[in-house]
């Protein structure tokens, strides 16, 4: 019998002490965890990208709307970063949607499209990349204290400003992050 505890669902808040170039001062949503690996998006790091100029790439002969320049693409993580996640909550599907229970992850180019007619879903979080963690990874960064953990709140993923996302992950454990050290500690 194993005693595996899946953290799907969940936020992985990085400690200060975890000085990663791209994990560094992240919170990550984890979408897939089992005794196999790990799956989720880093969601508070905005690229210098809009969907308006993903679509430009997409439909080069296609003027994008307006209003796709003010939304942001964000790095979801160091894994495939040429591919596009959209995590939205579930009940629209699209070509490729994944239901995942409390979320839903779509990977097809028509979610993007309903998005910039303003026909797709209304909360929605578009990122390039992903965070993937081999067979016990995860559970190893979890020991050594790289990362804290918590249930995850869809007001922290899809209306709280992305600088502002660790530290309300962080609260929501009573956690102030300012007061954390930079130094590992271990028991």
């Amino acid at each position: 019998m194993s005693d595996f505890t899946s953290l799907a669902d969940h936020f992985l808040i990085a400690m200060p002490t975890l000085q990663d170039p791209f994990f560094g001062q992240s919170l990550v949503y984890l979408f897939e965890h089992n005794p196999e690996g790990a799956m989720g998006l880093v969601i508070n790091q905005p690229v210098d990208l809009s969907l308006a100029d993903v679509l430009s790439q997409l439909r080069p002969e296609q003027e994008p709307p307006a209003h796709t320049s003010d939304i942001p693409i964000y790095a979801g993580g160091p894994v495939q970063t040429e591919r596009g996640f959209v995590m939205h909550p579930p009940g629209s599907s699209y070509q490729s949607t994944v239901d995942l229970g409390a979320l839903s992850i779509t990977n097809s180019k028509d979610i993007l499209t309903a998005i910039a007619q303003s026909k797709g879903p209304e909360q929605f979080l578009i990122a390039l990349g992903y965070a993937g963690w081999g067979a016990g990874q995860l559970e190893e960064e979890l020991k050594s204290n790289t990362w804290l953990s918590c249930p995850a709140s869809h007001t922290i993923i899809f209306s709280t400003p992305p600088e502002e996302r660790r530290s309300a992950a962080a609260r929501s454990l009573g956690i102030q992050l300012s007061r954390l050290s930079h130094l590992a500690g271990h028991s």
